[in-house]
């Protein structure tokens, strides 16, 4: 959404009193003021409760220095004032769950919610030319699938990251955190009595989210939808509507599970199977409602499975994202502490023993092949190491990309943002500092987009229970070997709900709404021709070599499906998105 007015702000931000104190309330800014009242739901909050709201947020973001302020306030909120004086105020939550972008031109900072607004945006004495997209931000795409703060795909356009705010003023931008991931773990001394406080903050954690609304959400079969299901139906007195997704492919479908969530709920459950002709149908739909390129491929699962529940009349459907990432689900923070244990030994046995002879011919030989692997990735640097898999980086940068495309980027502007942001969490313990990373890249730049996005498109409101802040500030003084003990993954959030979930939800396998695209593309006539035709376009755009884009279809992708497949998904879904915003586009 455009902005024109001078103060806009979404979400359901929670004040407390010290953040507005010492300054005294502006009045109200004509404009409108959506969905800025404490416990309101998202969307236009009119009369009364708006002007307070936005009183209390001027009296805030008019402090000479709004970051003490802004940290004390909690909950989910976007907000931008440009004040009478010419100063403007950007600041966006701690997950940046509502996108606020923002662009220079001459002495104003403009704002809004779409990057794509401001990269057409028209000025009071005529209309700038289209922002030209931003090379080094495909570069990051294709190698994140999506594009992170605070690049977007557009030069000069940028999105404020979670956590953030920005001063304009005398023609001077400021962007910095008021908020920054910080961990103070607290011995326990009463076990029993934590696990009650822990299913009290997620009681009130979903009470907060429904706030009288449909009471439903997606059902995934995993945990963490499986606990928002239950919690449910403990606040609202009655079973949720659930919805879930199913795909008739080995290896995919997890719909046993969330049928085994909603026995033990009663819940009113609902079911849709994807098909491939549904990714035929939805593919550029859903690409070209996002402002940029966005490749996550559980999109359109998710909103599939959305445009159901806005066909029985649900406004609002509440989302399990967040409780891997607060309490240590995935599992990398397993992996890449198994790679830590190398630090442990010591250096002259290293450095003397092991790594020449697993360095050597000998490290090849079948017996000492996984040593030396291990070997090989334990000496990689955090957070290096985790982009141990990326594909751009396996399949060769050069054997993908144009070397003209590639002249113009830098293909080590991602490893520098990811090491910055590593370093500024103020964590002890790798698991946590691993917790922090993901805030930002899984949660901030991936999985809150994708259901913020395809919900909206859906014409449904997406609500995130477990991104709450009691559970926040819990997760931040928890032990962190409550979070992985030993190798277990989630020990505390699973041992609180043993006796509330379903053992079989407990102790399954973590997978969520996957999608099985590669498997389909090599089997779905109709799917296949969309890709053949979506990457041959994009062949010609001189970014991806058209010679890899051959391989990758005629080779790779029949060869393995699952593992290709997802590099067929972001190519595609980057040439929907130019097809449907800047079809002209060439390098």
């Amino acid at each position: 959404m455009s902005v024109r007015e001078p103060f806009f702000c979404t979400g359901q931000p929670q004040f407390s009193a010290s953040a507005v104190s010492g300054a005294s309330a502006s009045p109200a800014v004509a404009g409108t003021v959506p969905g800025a009242t404490p416990g309101a739901t998202p969307g236009a909050t009119p009369g009364a409760e708006a002007d307070v709201a936005a009183r209390r947020w001027q009296a805030l973001l008019a402090q000479a220095d709004p970051k003490q302020a802004l940290a004390q306030v909690a909950g989910r909120f976007s907000v931008a004032w440009r004040q009478p004086n010419g100063r403007t105020v950007l600041a966006t939550d701690r997950f940046g769950i509502d996108p606020l972008c923002y662009r220079v031109v001459g002495d104003q900072l403009h704002f809004a919610t779409r990057a794509d607004d401001l990269a057409e945006l028209q000025v009071e004495h005529g209309e700038l030319a289209p922002a030209d997209l931003d090379p080094q931000a495909l570069f990051d795409y294709l190698y994140f699938h999506v594009i992170p703060s605070p690049r977007t795909i557009f030069k000069g356009v940028f999105r404020l990251p979670p956590g953030h705010v920005a001063v304009f003023e005398r023609g001077q931008l400021r962007v910095e955190p008021y908020w920054v991931p910080s961990f103070h773990p607290e011995p326990v001394a009463d076990l029993a009595g934590l696990k009650q406080e822990f299913l009290g903050l997620l009681e009130n954690a979903v009470r907060r989210q429904l706030n009288g609304t449909d009471a439903a959400c997606f059902l995934s079969g995993g945990t963490d939808s499986s606990t928002v299901a239950g919690m449910i139906g403990r606040v609202a007195g009655r079973p949720a509507d659930t919805y879930s997704i199913g795909f008739e492919a080995e290896g995919y479908d997890e719909m046993a599970f969330a049928r085994i969530t909603a026995k033990q709920f009663g819940c009113r459950h609902h079911e849709y199977y994807v098909t491939p002709r549904d990714l035929v149908d939805g593919i550029a739909k859903v690409a070209t409602h996002y402002d940029q390129p966005f490749g996550n491929s559980s999109a359109l699962p998710a909103y599939y499975c959305a445009r159901v529940a806005h066909g029985d009349g649900v406004q609002r459907l509440l989302a399990g994202d967040g409780g891997d990432e607060l309490f240590g689900g995935n599992t990398r923070y397993a992996k890449q502490t198994v790679f830590s244990w190398y630090d442990r030994v010591p250096g002259p046995l290293r450095s003397a023993l092991l790594e020449p002879v697993l360095g050597s011919p000998l490290g090849r030989l079948p017996l000492l092949k996984k040593g030396a692997s291990y070997i090989d990735q334990a000496r990689v640097p955090m957070p290096d190491r985790l982009q141990s898999y990326n594909l751009l980086t396996r399949l060769g940068q050069a054997n993908v990309l144009e070397q003209d495309f590639l002249r113009r980027v830098d293909p080590l502007a991602p490893q520098k943002q990811q090491r910055q942001v590593w370093a500024t969490a103020q964590a002890g313990h790798l698991v946590d500092r691993m917790l922090a990373f993901d805030w930002r890249y899984t949660l901030a730049d991936t999985d809150l987009p994708k259901v913020v996005g395809t919900t909206a498109l859906a014409g449904v409101q997406a609500g995130f229970p477990l991104l709450d802040d009691g559970l926040l500030a819990f997760s931040q003084r928890l032990p962190p070997a409550f979070k992985l003990k030993g190798l277990q993954l989630r020990w505390f959030f699973k041992e609180a709900l043993r006796g509330f979930l379903p053992d079989e939800i407990i102790t399954k396998k973590k997978q969520g709404f996957g999608l099985p695209f590669g498997v389909w593309a090599t089997r779905d006539e109709a799917l296949g021709a969309l890709a053949a035709d979506s990457l041959g376009s994009l062949a010609t755009r001189g970014i991806v070599r058209a010679d890899f884009i051959q391989s990758l279809l005629r080779q790779r992708l029949p060869e393995h499906p699952g593992y290709y497949g997802e590099m067929v998904w972001i190519l595609i879904m980057l040439e929907q998105w130019l097809r449907g915003r800047r079809p002209n586009y060439r390098l």
